[in-house]
């Protein structure tokens, strides 16, 4: 799986897949389940780079003291809104406000496809940002549009 960085607007991010070929409807549940799974854990807080207090620790996790009061004073890191999934073709696209989440989020996701495309359905490129010429974003349409009930 390819991965490739366009213009990046962490508040209106487009996110794309290229799928080998046009997914089926159960490929399209599968893509679905991991986006909405990846937004709903960034719209609890849990890509807060600044609380990494376990990935620090190291190897040895063993009667590990895990200290409350930093992981309640570091910075929220929340994901706000996220779009239903398109598809066109062999392509599908996601629009995200990825909010105050970190870079964080998108290695967990860039890792998830990565696994996704070897065991499900192969996905040929995963582009984060910008937009495909061939697929215009309507930029009329506003963010509430997108937002739903999220």
């Amino acid at each position: 799986m390819e991965v490739q960085f366009r213009e990046f607007d962490p508040f209106d991010l487009w996110i794309w897949l290229e799928f080998t070929t046009v997914p089926s409807n159960v490929e399209k549940q599968y893509v679905e389940e991991v986006f909405s799974s990846w937004f709903f854990i960034g719209k609890l807080g849990g890509f807060n780079a600044e609380n990494l207090q376990v990935q620090e620790a190291g190897i040895d996790l063993s009667y590990m003291d895990y200290d409350t009061d930093t992981a309640d004073n570091s910075m929220m890191a929340l994901m706000h809104n996220m779009a239903e999934v398109d598809y066109q073709g062999t392509w599908a696209r996601c629009w995200f406000d990825l909010g105050t989440s970190d870079a964080l989020a998108l290695d967990v996701l860039i890792s998830t496809f990565n696994q996704f495309s070897k065991e499900y359905v192969t996905i040929e490129k995963l582009i984060i940002g910008g937009e495909n010429p061939d697929w215009p974003v309507d930029r009329s349409r506003s963010q509430a549009d997108f937002a739903g009930d999220n």
